[in-house]
């Protein structure tokens, strides 16, 4: 692009040469989880929230698990501000929940977010400014002094406040904002503050605007944590948005970096091109068999909940989350997953290890049948054999898998959609057990001796009824020879194959034949509660298969 040469790398990378972070290679133990749905999620909303949507919205992240929660702005608006208070006064945050409000650093914004929190129990007074060097330069036209003075100045009057509140300090931008200069500011605010380690301090280091690759912003935060004069006394919290689509990564190294508290939004929604989305983050770590501490084993509420109060949609490829991320289409993926399902039920104790699936659907509340193998013009044999096995028992040979493949396929690629379970049922009905022209059976009877097999068929032959005779080592082997010297037609039983379709003494029992004659094979199913006369339906099916051809 011509005009690519406009642009510049607009990042800091701090003045060290080793970083510790880049030596591990997972996240072991889950951070403290802040949910800014209602303040950043919510003022990112064409149409924010209405009260009692915020509300809903708030005791749903109560109930999945959230233990900090930003509230809002109560400054903002008038909304905000009574959304504060009917938390408050309504007696809806419980005793082990911890609100957060944010505030800038200005003293009438901070007089009447600190009027919104009277009688709170547990809340964190979150304040910042912009410390960037395009900030200080093109906004405020600053230096960095006088910076350091407004988020010093907004310190010491929150605390003057008292209130028995949490502190959070954010040097807003902090991505663009020289790595020393971080960490004057944060240590300028810490001496306020004066945090301990029983009473700690937030620091949050927001990606405000993703300018650089994720390990850049983890050298930044482990800078700032390795120069912080009170380490032992403040918590690293990340607070990512996703400008470069990134913003997953960034959390995640910057957990690697020593951040230990993740500020992020269900789904990432969020300004711009959204916050770091939690439920990646958190189904991230449980597939490193890290439990996230938060509940999100019915995921499908959790969207349902999301989409209703946000009017945001989920993306049918968002991560975990979108409604095909775990739907195979492609034969070969189906497969795999239909084989490693069949490893895993042999194998219940082994840890999770499935073909393209980095975590179990069932743990997330989705569903094998509807979600993971779903049938189009892609799809493979070993696909349509498992819809037909786990939705209606018919345990397809694997000899017959390609016939049947191709003609679901066809009739997907025909019709140019995706066929449902019962599409695919009734294709295999039509085409393999309903095979009952120009011959159908009417019933049987046998006779047997210590050598061989009599027996007598009575066919329904286009309308009229007929008996054919046969002989055999076995009933199976007479009708063969029955319908051979009745319809003048040779083959060779290429398939047989027999199983119980459900337990119980009413149950029917599927039988498979494949015959070949000359070059053509063709294949057809019985269902019945007896075996044998299962068996003969499929063979008289098999034979009226080769007649018409």
């Amino acid at each position: 692009m011509k005009f690519a040469d406009k642009y510049k790398a607009n990042y800091f990378l701090p003045p060290e040469d080793r970083y510790d972070w880049v030596k591990r290679d997972r996240i072991t133990a889950p951070p403290v989880w802040c949910s800014v749905d209602l303040r950043d999620g919510n003022q990112a909303l064409v149409t924010p929230m209405e009260l009692d949507e915020k509300v809903e919205f708030f005791k749903y992240l109560v109930k999945i698990g959230f233990k900090q929660i930003e509230v809002g702005f109560p400054a903002a608006s008038e909304t905000e501000y009574a959304f504060m208070r009917k938390l408050i006064d309504g007696g809806l945050i419980p005793d082990d929940v911890t609100v957060q409000v944010l505030t800038q650093c200005r003293e009438h914004i901070i007089s009447k977010t600190l009027k919104a929190l009277d009688g709170v129990k547990h809340a964190i007074v979150h304040f910042y400014n912009s410390t960037s060097k395009p900030q200080r330069e093109q906004v405020f036209k600053l230096s960095q002094e006088k910076i350091v003075d407004i988020a010093v100045d907004a310190a010491k009057m929150i605390v003057s406040a008292g209130g028995g509140f949490a502190y959070e300090y954010s040097p807003e931008s902090f991505t663009g904002t020289e790595p020393e200069f971080a960490v004057e500011i944060c240590n300028a605010v810490a001496d306020v503050i004066k945090p301990t380690p029983s009473n700690k301090l937030i620091i949050n280091l927001p990606v405000t605007v993703e300018t650089s690759l994720p390990h850049v912003y983890a050298c930044q935060v482990e800078y700032v944590k390795k120069h912080l004069k009170r380490a032992d006394s403040i918590i690293i919290s990340t607070h990512p948005h996703n400008d470069r689509g990134t913003g997953v990564a960034d959390a995640e190294l910057a957990l690697l970096a020593g951040a230990e508290r993740v500020e992020g939004t269900l789904f990432g929604n969020g300004e711009r091109t959204g916050n770091v989305d939690i439920i990646t983050l958190a189904l991230n770590m449980y597939s490193h068999g890290v439990d996230p501490l938060l509940d999100l084993s019915d995921l499908n509420e959790t969207i349902a909940v999301y989409q209703k109060l946000t009017g945001m949609k989920v993306p049918p490829r968002s991560p975990y989350a979108g409604s095909l991320v775990f739907t195979a289409f492609s034969g070969s993926h189906q497969d795999a997953i239909a084989k490693g399902t069949k490893y895993r039920a042999e194998h219940s104790d082994a840890k999770w290890d499935m073909p393209y699936l980095p975590i179990d659907p069932s743990d997330i509340g989705r569903n094998y049948d509807g979600d993971v193998i779903r049938i189009n013009s892609q799809s493979g044999k070993g696909g349509i054999a498992y819809v037909l096995e786990q939705k209606y028992g018919f345990v397809i040979p694997k000899a017959m898998r390609e016939d049947i493949g191709y003609k679901v396929k066809n009739v997907s690629d025909r019709k140019h959609k995706e066929l449902k379970p019962d599409e695919v049922a009734e294709i295999f009905k039509k085409e393999y057990i309903d095979v009952n022209s120009p011959l159908s059976l009417t019933s049987f009877s046998f006779d047997k001796s210590e050598e061989e097999v009599l027996l007598s068929l009575r066919i329904n032959n286009n309308g009229k009824d007929t008996i054919i005779i046969g002989n055999g080592n076995g009933q199976f082997n007479a009708a063969v020879s029955a319908l051979k010297r009745a319809h003048g037609v040779d083959f060779t039983t290429v398939l047989y194959s027999e199983h119980a379709l459900e337990t119980g003494s009413k149950s029917n029992a599927a039988a498979y034949v494949g015959l070949k004659h000359g070059d053509s094979t063709v294949y057809a199913v019985g269902v019945d509660p007896d075996i044998m006369t299962a068996s003969i339906k499929a063979l008289v099916g098999a034979v009226n298969k080769l007649l018409k051809a």
